[in-house]
Parts: structure tokens; C-alpha cells; sequence
């Protein structure tokens, strides 16, 4: 089975080039794209074509809610999976709403938000 094709969209620096560097380490997930705002997601994730989104929540301009929305629109067939330090019952309701498939945490282990990335990319290429 091929690589799950992954853009990662976080606004702090550090943590998006640590988790870029993790899953890298990992295989079965293949790094496409890495960008720090949800502006900048949406032209990426139309070129990239990737088979997940790792998005964040709480970002400058456009929020989780709003990117899942405008990426589903942009590539129909990309997965998204919102990954937060916290959210609010009424921010995870509105993620899933516009098109979210998951909701995890950022203290979640890294082995179960991969578990999750994988098994939302299996899904994605059936």
C-alpha cells in the first residue's frame, strides 16, 4: 500500500517542524506539505492532492472550522483530522460539521494520532 500523503497545517513553528520531522521517521506516511496558516493550506492542499490534513484549531485568520471547509472544497477527496492543544464541544462540533473526520488532542501519543492518520488515509484511498 502506498504512503498516506499527509499536509500538516500549524501555526507554531516548532511544533509543526517536530511533528513534519516525526511522521517523517514513520513509515507509511509520506510529508507533502507543511504551512503555518490556513490561507496558505487551501492552495497547497489543491495542488498536493494529499490524502489527510493534520489541521489545527486555534490559528491567526481562518480557524480549523473554516480551513476544513475551504480544503474540502479545494480537494474533495482529502481527509481532514483536527489536531488541538484544546478545543471547545462547540469548536469540535463545528470541525466535524464542515467536514472533519477526527478530533484528537496534542497530549494524545504520537503512536495513537498516527494510528489515526493511517487509518483515515486507508480509508480515503478506498
Amino acid at each position: 500500500m502506498p504512503d498516506v500523503r499527509i499536509v500538516l497545517v500549524e501555526d507554531n513553528k516548532l511544533f509543526r517542524e517536530t511533528l513534519e520531522l516525526l511522521f517523517g521517521l514513520r513509515d507509511g506516511i509520506e510529508v507533502v506539505g507543511s504551512v503555518a496558516s490556513g490561507a496558505e493550506a487551501i492552495p497547497v492542499c489543491a495542488d498536493a492532492r494529499p490524502d489527510v490534513v493534520v489541521i489545527d484549531y486555534r490559528m491567526p485568520g481562518l480557524d480549523g472550522a473554516q480551513t476544513t471547509r475551504e480544503i474540502l472544497r479545494a480537494a474533495p477527496a482529502t481527509r481532514v483530522i483536527c489536531l488541538t492543544a484544546s478545543v471547545t464541544a462547540d469548536e469540535q462540533r463545528l470541525v466535524l460539521e464542515a467536514g472533519a473526520v477526527a478530533c484528537l488532542t496534542k497530549d494524545e501519543g504520537l503512536d495513537r494520532i498516527v494510528d489515526s492518520i493511517l487509518a483515515v488515509g486507508a480509508e480515503a484511498a478506498t
